[in-house]
Order: C-alpha cells, then structure tokens, then sequence
C-alpha cells in the first residue's frame, strides 16, 4: 500500500471544518464568536500532480461521534456515578446498554466473591442524591440520568481495612509497539485471536511545528479523503500523531486532506499514499502553555484476581503523585479513577471523576476492593467508552492519560460499545492509554491491550516474575507474553517513567 500527502480545494477545508465544529471535535478555547474554522490561504498543488476527482454526489462528509474535552478544571470533590451489573434476576435484560445478558460461563473463575465480600460490596453502592455537576460542558455529563449516583466514603472516613496481599513487590516490562512497528504488525500475523479488526498495516507519522520548529501538542487533526471518510485526532505532547488510513477508510483513497488547527490558526497538507512515512506541517502559532497540565486516569479490572495489583496501587497512589508533583514542568494534576467488573456482578462500571484533591481520590481508592468475575472475560468494552466520553478531560493544552489494568479481554460478545471504536475516539481526544496487562492475561487479552496502546500511541506493560508462568513465585524478569528486549522496574516507578516522559516532549514555557 502507498500514501501521499496533497491539499485538497478550498470549498471542501470550509465544508470539513463547519461539520467539525457542528460536531464538537474543534477547540474549546476558539476567540469568542468564531463561526468555524477559518479557511487557510490556498496553497499550490505539486507539480505534476493531477488534481483529485471528488465525487459530484458527495455533499454530507462523516463527522466525529465524539465530544471534544471541554472541561477547564478538576478543582471539585470526587463526583461518582455507577451503572449497575445486577438488574433482578442474572438472565434478565440488561437496561445498561439495552442488550440481552449472556449466561456465565459454566466454569467460574476463581474470583468469584465471597459470600461476605459480595455482600460488603453491595452494600457500598448507596445511592445518593443526583446533583447538577459544575463546570463547562465536559463536566455537565456528571448530571447523566442514565448513571446513578455512586456515594465514595467521605475524605475522613477510613476505608474498610481488609488485609493487604502478601505480594506487595510488584514488577514490570514495557515495550513500544509503534517504535519498533515492524515487530508488532509480526506479532499480529502469528497471533490468531478473537478481536474487532481495525487495519494498522499502513501507517504514516505526522508531525505539527510552528515557525520556529518547535513542536506543537494537543492541536486538533482532520483527516478526510473524497469519499467522506474521516478521522480525527489530537496531537500529542510532541506534537506528533499516528495516521491509519486502512482503520478508518478500507475502500483505500489514494488521497487524504489534512487539516490541523489551534489558538485559531490552521494549515492544511495533503496525504498521497505510498509518497512517504511521515508528514510535517508548519503552522503559525507560538503560543506555549505556562504550565503542564495532565489528566491521568487509572482505569482497573475490578474483579477478583487483581487483588495484588489494586493493593499494590493503593499503597503506591502518594508516592507516584508526589513524584509527578516535583516533575520539572511542575504539571497542574487531575485523577480520576474507572473501575469494572462484569454483568450480573455489583457493578458493571463505577466511575469517579476527575478531581485534583488527592486525599478524597486515595479514599476512593481505598474503598476499591477486587471481588467476583465470573466467566474470563470482563466489561473491559463499557468501562472504556464511559472513560473515553463521560469523564470531565480538559480542553486545550491537556496531557491526558489512562492507565488501562487489567488481567483478562473484553466481552465481545454482548453487542454496545465496543473498544476499537472507543480507541479511535480516544485518538480524537488525544487520550493517549497505557495498557498493563497483569497475571493470567491470555493471547486474546494482550492482543486487545497492545492494539488499544499503538492505535492511541502508548506503551504495552506486563508484570513479570521470577518464573513466567507462575505469578506466585514472587517479582522477576519473566513473562508469558510475546515481547521482546525489555527492562524491568516495578509497576509505581514504570507509571511514574511513562508520565515523566510523556511531559518531558512538552515544549519549554517562556
């Protein structure tokens, strides 16, 4: 497959960029008034470079299926809500998504609760009262009907104390999946798994700078080929992002329009497949943010096996958040936290949304315990879509993170969301997710982790031990999964790297 990059005519920049904003996908922070984009100076085509044939029929172009990060602070209490696992009887309909629920599997895990540790954590699901969430309009889908109101324990009430795991030591490899690309798309063609198939095979880099070379994160990206196929994405803290025509286009445009735009300026390139790997575009801003601001969230399999890794994380929250605090871009920090399980269990999703209070967040923290399960697979699917779309993520000039933990695939199976989708999203919000995949994770598991980390441009992290495929014999270099040439921390410093590094590519302020 080829790639090139050319301009597409003015008429069709003014039509993309008045859907866009229609759509919510521009910037949050446009001067006040602003209609829509502004249109870019024309700008020559290549020479010999025949001009492309758009489709007289074309009128209506794809727009985003997403809202863009609104939200301009985390300066509240923790906000929780829940959808619910259990609706009456275990064979029920499920009103979460409107769908049928599976059976469970014949064979449970051995997560499955205990009789008082279910019972406990039923009883910790209390509703509260809905209240009206402040802030812009990220932060108004706290109001949501259709998810109830969760009550975490007050910042001052100690958590229920249940015995810490025995394995407190907890370590780690991590590989890069889109530095050494050709490894990965290998790893792909060996693995023959159940997943949703999105095409990566053909990959171009695009790199945005303005006039001084210096790189510039978090401007918006367009990309639109004549048939009104689209994507969207966000760059990241390099000012960089990934492009998959084949995930978002498989009839195959030759020719793609690239429109990138920020603090209201835009410029526009073209994308001719097979021409080259990666792309620049100049465009005429300087302005730099004063102070890094990130949005990091840990989104956890709740369910019974992760009982070392939540413990671990508990024990550890301070330590990473004092270390982000003392980076040298001294990042403003929101947390938020998104737990799952699985149907016919307390929960099927909890979230707590972002806040910059540390102390309430730990208690939210604390308060998570890993319980029931049921069959392998878990609501990996819902649990991602609500973290993508209905958490409060901050508008221009925001880092934003997840931390995806979790020791088993998502149910494919029950229809509704589904994690390709919520990945390509994630991409046009520029969420950037590292994937930990932790003991007993299978092929199928590792698969969908490394697919969401690459397509969103993150890391896969595994836990290892000192024989792989024995999680019981204590912290080590050793893996089941299929990776190569990795260094070992433990899991808090690992975090730690992955977001010191990640603010690390933000150009200086001054």
């Amino acid at each position: 497959m080829t790639t090139r990059l050319y301009l597409l005519r003015r008429p069709l920049v003014a039509l993309l960029c008045a859907h866009l904003l229609l759509s919510a996908c521009g910037a949050t922070e446009i001067a006040p008034g602003a209609a829509r984009w502004p249109a870019p100076a024309p700008q020559p085509e290549p020479a010999n470079f025949p001009s492309p044939q758009w489709p007289a029929n074309v009128i209506a172009r794809t727009v985003p299926n997403f809202e863009a990060p609104s939200a301009t602070h985390c300066a509240r209490p923790v906000q929780s809500y829940e959808t619910p696992g259990r609706t009456g009887q275990r064979d029920e309909a499920y009103t979460g998504h409107g769908e049928g629920r599976a059976p469970l599997g014949r064979e449970a895990k051995s997560r499955r609760a205990a009789p008082a540790e279910a019972a406990s954590d039923a009883a910790a699901a209390m509703p509260a009262p809905a209240a009206p969430a402040a802030g812009a309009a990220g932060e108004a889908l706290a109001a949501e009907a259709e998810a109830p109101r969760f009550a975490p324990p007050a910042p001052g009430t100690p958590p229920i104390q249940r015995p810490r795991p025995q394995q407190q030591v907890v370590t780690a490899g991590m590989v890069d999946d889109n530095a050494d690309f050709s490894a990965y798309l290998q790893f792909r063609q060996r693995t023959q798994v159940a997943h949703r198939a999105r095409d990566v095979s053909e990959r171009y880099l695009l790199q945005v700078r303005n006039a001084r070379g210096t790189a510039v994160p978090d401007a918006e990206v367009a990309v639109q080929a004549a048939n009104g196929a689209a994507m969207w994405a966000r760059t990241d803290a390099a000012g960089r992002a990934w492009l998959h025509p084949n995930a978002f286009d498989p009839s195959g445009s030759q020719v793609y329009e690239v429109a990138v735009r920020k603090y209201g300026q835009q410029g526009t390139t073209f994308l001719r497949r097979g021409q080259k790997s990666a792309v620049e575009l100049v465009l005429n801003t300087a302005a730099v943010p004063q102070r890094a601001r990130l949005d990091l969230v840990f989104l956890i399999d709740a369910t019974g096996s992760m009982g070392d890794e939540i413990g671990k994380l508990k024990s550890t929250l301070h330590a990473i958040a004092n270390e982000v605090a003392q980076l040298p871009s001294r990042p403003d920090t929101c947390f938020g936290l998104v737990a799952y399980r699985d149907r016919g269990d307390a929960f099927l999703v909890r979230r707590h949304d972002f806040t910059n209070d540390l102390g309430s967040f730990q208690s939210v923290l604390d308060a998570l315990q890993a319980a029931a399960g049921g069959d392998y697979p878990e609501a990996m699917n819902e649990a991602l879509h609500e973290t993508v779309h209905r958490l409060s993520w901050r508008g221009t000039d925001a880092t934003r993170l997840v931390v995806l933990l979790a020791d088993a695939p998502p149910h494919l199976d029950y229809g509704g969301p589904q994690y390709d989708d919520d990945m390509m999203a994630a991409l046009g919000k520029g969420i950037k997710v590292f994937s930990v995949g932790a003991s007993g994770l299978d092929k199928q598991g590792e698969y969908v982790q490394r697919q969401i980390a690459q397509f969103t441009g993150g890391r896969f992290v595994f836990l290892t031990y000192r024989e792989a495929s024995n999680p019981a014999s204590g912290p080590g270099r050793e893996t089941v999964h299929d990776v190569n040439n990795y260094s070992v921390q433990t899991l808090d410093r690992l975090i730690v790297r992955l977001v010191t590094e990640e603010l690390a590519k933000l150009p200086k302020a001054g």
